[in-house]
């Protein structure tokens, strides 16, 4: 993974730990996600690089079990170019809707 994308896998998994420490840091696919503590282990958020996906950008994704819901539509994945102050704000408002 290229350095400039490297605090973005490291620094997600601090602020899912930080703001919903029941959910389980576990891989998948081979990059970071966080799942319902037992055994179903339903992810509820991941990390995606864009250098392993050869993608533009990198993603910050939510699963069907997150508690996104708003209306009839609503994201479920977030590009992220790089970790900011303001971008780690809105992730905590997210992952704190996503287990809520």
């Amino acid at each position: 993974m290229p350095d400039e994308d490297r605090a973005l896998p490291t620094s997600f998994p601090q602020l899912v730990h930080d703001v919903a420490p029941d959910l389980v840091h576990r891989t998948w696919y081979g990059m970071p996600a966080f799942g319902t503590p037992g055994r179903d282990g339903k992810v509820v958020c991941f990390f995606q690089s864009a250098a392993k996906m050869r993608t533009r950008y990198n993603t910050i994704g939510f699963s069907d079990i997150a508690c996104l819901d708003e209306g009839s539509m609503w994201p479920t994945s977030f590009a992220l170019l790089r970790w900011n102050a303001t971008n780690e704000k809105q992730l905590r408002a997210l992952v704190k809707s996503a287990v809520d």
